[in-house]
């Protein structure tokens, strides 16, 4: 996902990155289920993250990326402990006590945080009613998507303990706003594979001291990993994190925030059809209409960029 930085990224390279987002984190979901069937949240984090760091520090090394630059790596590990370690390790975290369905209308609120924290944009962001009409349909329609579920799991809830989990999802997803925004402000001329780089060897390396705490290590047997949770890592460190998340950031250098992050409402769609045909999973009609509504919101998020490219293009 690499171009150089003085150049418009083509339409095709584009559209790859963003199908790339949107279908491989989506299928995320569903890997990370799996894996957890053998890695422990903290040991899942500390060893997906940091391999997938070593080996794109390998590929940077042995394409002449000047990966080892102090000013490179700082703007670097202060967005992959935003990114990963904020966001994602939240996320890993309230499930043990959070239904995942909340969890993931909770994490959709971050299209909506792009917007209040991106302040060089907000004159553009805030005038486009398509913008923001979109990220309030595309929200309504991931409560919709998961509504049954969250109907049914309220009664499960623990007051006191399950509102302070609520609340650091929020935080989460507000931190991954910010952190990708400081990342599309901060990475200078670094190429998204530098930056993936560190961001992901700096979040494997926050997530470690967590699962000595929750002491995840006593109980851990590497022998007694099913083949199906090494199958999971195995995807989710190379086609989750490697070619994800690089394409994330590359994104996130040549494309507006608020287009980018519209990923947050395309994942959950993506989660249940996969859902539907690979785990087994039926679809109600109301969860239809909710995939429907969330993707006409992206378009219309899309609208304001439509029209400015069809001002351009020659009659």
């Amino acid at each position: 996902m690499e171009v150089q930085q003085n150049k418009t990224p083509s339409t095709l390279l584009v559209v790859l990155a963003f199908a790339t987002v949107y279908v491989v984190w989506g299928s995320t979901y569903f890997f990370i289920q799996k894996a957890l069937t053998g890695f422990p949240p903290f040991i899942l984090g500390t060893f997906r993250f940091i391999t997938a760091g070593l080996l794109m520090m390998a590929w940077c090394i042995l394409k002449g990326e000047k990966v080892f630059k102090v000013t490179n790596i700082k703007p670097a590990i202060i967005t992959g402990l935003l990114l990963l370690f904020v966001g994602n390790g939240v996320v890993i975290w309230v499930e043990q006590f959070l239904p995942s369905a909340m969890v993931a209308i909770m994490v959709s609120s971050s299209p909506l945080w792009f917007v209040l924290l991106d302040q060089p944009k907000w004159k553009e962001n805030l005038h486009s009613k398509s913008t923001i009409l979109g990220l309030i349909i595309g929200f309504a329609g991931v409560v919709l998507l998961f509504s049954e579920r969250i109907m049914s799991s309220f009664s499960s809830l623990n007051s006191s303990r399950d509102l302070f989990a609520m609340g650091l999802v929020l935080l989460g997803s507000m931190a991954w706003a910010g952190g990708s925004l400081y990342s599309k402000y901060n990475s200078g001329q670094n190429t998204a594979i530098v930056n993936s780089t560190w961001q992901m060897i700096a979040a494997g390396i926050a997530f470690f001291p967590g699962s000595i705490i929750s002491g995840e290590f006593d109980n851990f047997h590497i022998q007694q990993i099913p083949a199906d949770a090494w199958f999971a890592v195995i995807y989710l460190i190379i086609f989750g994190s490697i070619v994800g998340f690089s394409a994330y950031v590359w994104l996130l250098k040549v494309q507006p925030a608020t287009k980018v992050s519209t990923y947050a409402y395309v994942n959950p769609v993506v989660a249940v059809i996969l859902g539907v045909f690979f785990a087994g999973e039926s679809i109600s009609n109301m969860q239809i209409a909710g995939l429907v509504i969330i993707l006409g919101s992206v378009l219309l998020i899309n609208l304001h960029q439509y029209r400015k490219t069809s001002k351009v293009l020659p009659a």
